[in-house]
């Protein structure tokens, strides 16, 4: 009799333990999912700090061509003196054809432009074409791509300095179809060998194109639909009415 009771004594103690096991079990669940919610969250600021400093090495290593080869035209978007300079200089210099200005304030006129840059009225009137629509880097690649599909531009070279050179190139590139692009980035400041790192001010721009640059990319996960072509009288018929 007490070696069956002992033995009953000793089943209930072990359904007990196998039930607090499975109640231990179903309360770490719970902690599980936060844990791996944070192992996440951190992987993730990991690769965005990884890639952020990929970024800003890769643009800070950027150096202006000293001679690049020509090509069919020239397109600079606007943004700093030093771009629109650039850019007139290679028209100058016979690296284009032609010049588009993409991103021009409304209310500034051809004059204006052409007295900014210093160059020479019968060049301004032949060979640049302006561009009035485009708000922002998206609407320079719409107007960029409009005015290379209508003139049947094979190569291009694009000017804006080397922080948005990253973000312009895959926006434009992915717009003008078979078109080439040959960045031309205008360097301001030297930021070689991590020097971006010491100063708030380049640290500040970088960080802000990076991650305009990674939404860019998420983008492009979406069809691209080219825009509607305008024609050479639609772009200088906007120039005229502005001057």
């Amino acid at each position: 009799m007490f070696a069956m009771k002992g033995h009953r004594l000793d089943d209930v103690t072990a359904a007990q333990a196998e039930n607090d096991a499975q109640a231990g079990r179903r309360a770490r669940r719970p902690l599980a999912l936060p844990r791996l919610i944070g192992a996440g969250v951190a992987g993730a600021l990991l690769l965005f700090v990884a890639g952020f400093a990929l970024f800003a090495t890769h643009v800070s290593r950027m150096a202006t061509p000293k001679n690049p080869d020509r090509a069919d035209a020239i397109i600079v978007l606007t943004g700093g003196q030093a771009r629109l300079d650039a850019a007139v200089d290679l028209l100058k210099s016979g690296k284009g054809e032609r010049l588009l200005i993409s991103g021009v304030h409304p209310a500034t006129s051809s004059k204006s432009l052409q007295a900014a840059t210093g160059a020479d009225k019968a060049l301004f009137s032949c060979c640049v074409d302006i561009d009035r629509d485009a708000l922002d880097t998206i609407g320079n690649a719409e107007e960029s791509a409009k005015w290379v599909r209508s003139h049947d531009y094979g190569r291009v070279i694009l000017v804006t300095n080397n922080y948005h050179m990253p973000r312009s190139l895959l926006e434009v590139g992915r717009l003008i179809g078979s078109a080439q692009l040959e960045p031309y980035p205008v360097v301001n400041s030297n930021l070689d060998n991590g020097g971006w790192i010491a100063r708030p001010e380049a640290l500040r721009v970088l960080f802000t194109e990076y991650s305009k640059y990674l939404l860019a990319l998420a983008r492009g996960a979406l069809p691209a639909h080219p825009p509607a072509e305008r024609s050479l009288a639609q772009v200088n018929a906007s120039a005229s009415a502005q001057d």
